[in-house]
């Protein structure tokens, strides 16, 4: 199969990226796979690529380069097809809706796969039908404003699939947008074997991960600390992580004098051999997508106390197997929940040997033996509409609906009476009308 992915931008080491090369890599070795990054903003890409994978941007936003294209007479102008409603829209501009378009009706591949609504919205608005048409959800459907959800809701019955993190979201696409044709599956995010051995859980150190950032609630996360360091001041606690909320954050570690308990550390990459030396992961988060960090500790043997946010913690904590869950916004139930895996070292030693074990089911090559089989599907479903359609009826619960519906790639198949006739009317999803006009941004 010949695989592309879109991206915002390939050159940082944020979650969408971290997983999109995780997959990128996997995929690689028995399939032709490229990833186009709309943006360049520096020339080296922070994470590791297999060398097989091809990496291409559209725009670049090197200043110092002659290639640097931000004073574009195009990027001065709002993007027309890029949804506003997207956090990233005022970077995007008539620029990358003409890049973009370009891209993808060039584009030599079977399968495209879009990893923001934005994109995914490209896709359904400047994708040629040729091509299977995948939509990543990396954040979740119920944190996206209204607008956009509504936009979506429209857009999205031209794509052939929605993938999400996590089964809860899953059911959510299902049950607010209703796709009919469109297969919606929960896909987790590929964590690879990080290389390094366990860690040996004797280091008196607490590792957090993540970006500075308030939906992260790393105050939560220090007042809590404190609570434990008062206990078990052998203990530290090591912060991994940039972002807005850093400044804030390290004058509260002074207030409540934690200097020399709690550092700030930056950000790592790879995290791993970080993680590796410390002996407890703590998730203090009041939303989780999915929870990369928690399985990159599970990978080299951490256990994990998370707060219980939606979504991600939930489905891959095992509570008092592989960590502990707790309500969010308690700094109390916290601290508890750290301490008593700080103060009980055989439980602490059972904990770790159980996330080592459940790390392993996010191993890169399960996660793609289950992309393969979903993209095999697609195409074999693709294929079927350019002829007679064939067995659509034993596929209706993998696409998450009680009968099958007829989606716009087979309105002239029914045309030519290929299909028997039905009670219910056809109705062509996305076919040519005005929603096919480039938009205004509203």
């Amino acid at each position: 199969m010949r695989i592309s992915f879109l991206i915002h931008h390939a050159y940082g080491i944020g979650g969408t990226i971290r997983t999109t090369f995780n997959l990128a890599n996997g995929l690689a070795e028995r399939h032709t796979v490229e990833i186009v990054s709309v943006f360049r903003y520096r020339t080296e890409h922070r994470l590791f690529l297999d060398p097989r994978v091809r990496l291409r941007h559209l725009v670049d936003l090197r200043k110092k380069r002659a290639s640097y294209e931000g004073g574009h007479p195009l990027a001065r102008r709002p993007s027309k097809v890029f949804p506003c409603e997207d956090g990233r829209y005022p970077q995007y501009s008539e620029l990358t809706d003409e890049r973009l378009g370009a891209c993808l009706r060039d584009l030599d591949a079977d399968i495209v796969i879009g990893t923001r609504p934005g994109l995914n919205v490209h896709l359904a608005r400047q994708a040629p039908r040729r091509l299977v048409r995948i939509g990543q959800e990396h954040l979740t459907l119920n944190t996206h404003p209204t607008r956009l959800v509504l936009r979506l809701r429209r857009l999205y019955p031209r794509l052939d699939a929605i993938t999400t993190t996590t089964e809860a979201d899953a059911a959510s696409y299902r049950s607010r947008l209703r796709l009919p044709g469109v297969r919606i599956q929960a896909m987790p995010n590929s964590v690879p074997h990080p290389g390094i051995a366990p860690s040996t859980l004797d280091a008196r150190h607490v590792v957090a991960v993540g970006r500075l950032a308030p939906v992260k609630r790393y105050g939560d996360l220090i007042l809590a600390f404190a609570k434990v360091r008062a206990e078990r001041p052998d203990w530290d606690l090591r912060l991994y992580g940039e972002g807005p909320e850093k400044g804030e954050l390290s004058r509260l570690v002074g207030q409540l004098g934690l200097d020399d308990a709690l550092t700030l550390m930056g950000s790592a990459s790879p995290v791993e051999p970080e993680m590796a030396k410390g002996s407890l992961l703590v998730v203090s988060s009041s939303m989780e997508s999915f929870g990369m960090t928690i399985v990159e500790a599970m990978r080299v043997g951490l256990p994990v106390v998370s707060t219980n946010c939606p979504l991600g913690p939930g489905e891959i904590i095992e509570h008092g197997v592989d960590g502990l869950l707790v309500p969010p916004r308690d700094p109390q139930a916290l601290a508890d929940a750290m301490l008593e895996v700080i103060n009980d070292d055989e439980r602490r030693a059972r904990m770790g040997r159980a996330a080592l074990e459940k790390g392993r089911r996010y191993d890169t090559a399960r996660i793609v033996a289950r992309y393969e089989a979903a993209f095999q599907e697609l195409m074999d479903r693709r294929a079927g509409t350019r002829g007679r359609v064939r067995g659509l009826g034993h596929r209706t619960a993998a696409y998450g609906v009680g009968a099958w519906y007829v989606v716009k790639d087979l309105v002239k198949v029914v045309v030519r009476g290929a299909l028997p006739r039905r009670r219910t009317p056809v109705r062509p999803q996305g076919g040519t009308n005005r929603d096919d006009r480039p938009e205004q941004g509203v």
